[in-house]
């Protein structure tokens, strides 16, 4: 299928963030001036020509239709009420998950031996911790695995270092091989 794409059209690249307007077309390629004044080369089957009128244009991320995002938010004005309220309680959410296994946390653990992968997941937990701390999560689930205990108890050992609870998490959903942990929040945050 040829593209009619002639001088003066405005196109943008299929597989990449740039648009602008074709300054010259020849048998092979297109050369096109981006919106910061650049030139570019590119063959026919790489454009896509931006018609004035075309209203549906979320197929390119690169390319904002401004009045459509207008219409959009006075429509959202118009109606007063967000799209979607949850009825949940912050206290009934699920908590955050994280998995402590090793295989979920690096692609191969060839060439680590037991210190390296204890420390890798010792400090992943410490990481997400923090995150659940700085992000006002009120509840994390860690999951260890039973094993011979090592990860946990140094877990509980991390977790002395924060101002949590931890306890054993649902044995229904986890087994014995998970922690939960509740984090104190400051309300005058």
């Amino acid at each position: 299928m040829e593209k009619d794409i002639k001088v003066g059209d405005k196109v943008a690249v299929l597989d990449d963030i740039i648009k602008g307007k074709v300054l010259n077309v020849s048998k092979t390629k297109i050369t096109v001036e981006s919106e910061d004044g650049f030139s570019f080369e590119f063959f026919p089957s790489e454009l896509v020509v931006i018609k004035e009128n075309q209203s549906d244009l979320s197929k390119y991320s690169d390319i904002s239709n401004e009045g459509l995002v207008e219409k959009l938010k006075h429509q959202d004005k118009k109606k007063g009420t967000p799209k979607f309220k949850s009825t949940m309680k912050p206290e009934d959410l699920p908590p955050m998950e994280v998995d402590l296994h090793i295989h979920q946390l690096t692609k191969s653990s060839a060439g680590m031996d037991n210190y390296d992968m204890l420390n890798l997941q010792i400090d992943t937990a410490k990481h997400k911790l923090e995150f659940a701390i700085k992000n006002r999560f009120s509840k994390v689930v860690f999951i260890h695995g039973v094993g011979e205990g090592v990860l946990k108890s140094e877990l509980e050992f991390l977790f002395k270092k924060f101002n949590v609870t931890s306890y054993a998490a649902s044995y229904k959903r986890y087994g014995l091989g998970a922690t939960e942990v509740y984090i104190y929040q400051n309300a005058k945050k």
